[in-house]
């Protein structure tokens, strides 16, 4: 499938419109090529929305929700995150750093002493890097990421899924669910309202597929059971789409502190890593990328990309695992993933 979808997106490439053409033939290519992606994938249903500025330039969905169902995909359709929850993790443990409530070199410990890897630090998680003899070392692990759980529940005062809920909130977010259990958890503390509005939200959730060899997608069932640092939380390509605006406007965080969470941390020969804080970080043509995926197998995907100097971000989400499984996103290259290949060539070249 791999080859198939790279094969794709050469020819893609090679029909790319002219530098000149209007903004709306740009969008609409990208929409068209976006779409035979998904096919050339199998990804049941996709939802897509491009950001630039302060405005929301392409909101769009393609395929099923729910294929036994022949519910169409929205642009309000709830998908599971998975690991793009961690942009949202950082975004609060970045308030907490400018609250003065926690300092990136504090120790894990102090939050979570019996956490995967206690020794290290918020920084080290949040950059998934480790210390090796000649200095940092990536190491992707969202096991270790999720020991931040802790962290955020300390430095905001409130249960994670509880700060996250009011993030959202802040942002006049519909279609998000901090957790699958949240509608419960709110039901139990009596807050009925609450509940009942991510009762709402979560009955529409995309279902999770799993795809055959074939490319037929069979009904799965996701892992997720709760919000965690590094995975669980539910919400639309709108709503992150919001909270995308507030990060890069400085509204949710300063520009100097969004600018430190994009910065590389150097590894051994002060070559850069892969990894800053919360996100992937890499060039494209000369441009700075900030960029994260998530993936549950057999389930759902998600990839979020920023390119800060164009003002531009991409966000995509699906209920298959077909954005991300296939390209071993976890390297650190974005290039490897034709989706992201196809948006990068359209709008940054």
């Amino acid at each position: 499938m791999r080859c198939c979808l790279l094969g794709l997106t050469v020819a893609i490439t090679l029909l790319v419109p002219a530098s000149g053409e209007s903004q709306d033939l740009i969008l609409d290519f990208f929409s068209q090529y976006l779409d035979s992606l998904r096919v050339q994938a199998g990804i049941p249903g996709l939802s897509v929305a491009i950001v630039g500025g302060n405005e929301i330039l392409l909101e769009q969905a393609f395929g099923h929700q729910d294929v036994e169902l022949a519910v169409p995909a929205g642009t309000d359709t709830p998908y599971h995150l998975d690991g793009v929850t961690q942009i949202v993790t950082t975004a609060l443990l970045l308030g907490c750093v400018e609250d003065g409530h926690l300092a990136l070199d504090d120790a894990v410990g102090q939050y979570d002493p019996d956490g995967l890897d206690a020794t290290a630090t918020v920084r080290e998680l949040m950059s998934h890097t480790r210390r090796g003899a000649s200095g940092p070392e990536f190491a992707h692990s969202l096991a270790r990421f999720d020991s931040l759980t802790a962290v955020v529940n300390a430095c905001t005062g409130s249960p994670i899924h509880e700060a996250v809920g009011q993030l959202f909130d802040r942002l006049g977010s519909t279609d998000t669910v901090p957790g699958p259990d949240a509608a419960g958890r709110f039901d139990s503390q009596g807050d009925t309202a609450r509940a009942a509005r991510y009762w709402h939200v979560l009955e529409r959730v995309a279902a999770p597929y799993a795809i055959g060899g074939d490319t037929q997608p069979f009904a799965s069932q996701h892992p997720a059971t709760t919000l965690t640092a590094a995975g669980g939380l539910i919400s639309s390509v709108r709503d992150v789409a919001l909270l995308e605006i507030e990060l890069r406007t400085g509204v949710l965080v300063r520009p100097e502190t969004m600018a430190q969470a994009w910065a590389a941390p150097l590894g051994p020969n002060d070559e850069p890593l892969p990894h800053a804080l919360g996100w992937f970080v890499q060039s494209y043509a000369g441009e700075p990328i900030a960029w994260q995926f998530g993936m549950a197998e057999n389930a759902s995907s998600s990839l979020v990309v920023v390119a800060p100097t164009h003002g531009l971000t991409l966000v995509l989400l699906a209920n298959s695992d077909g954005l991300a499984k296939p390209f071993d996103l976890a390297t650190g290259d974005l290039t490897l993933s034709p989706f992201a290949r196809v948006f990068l060539e359209l709008f940054l070249r």
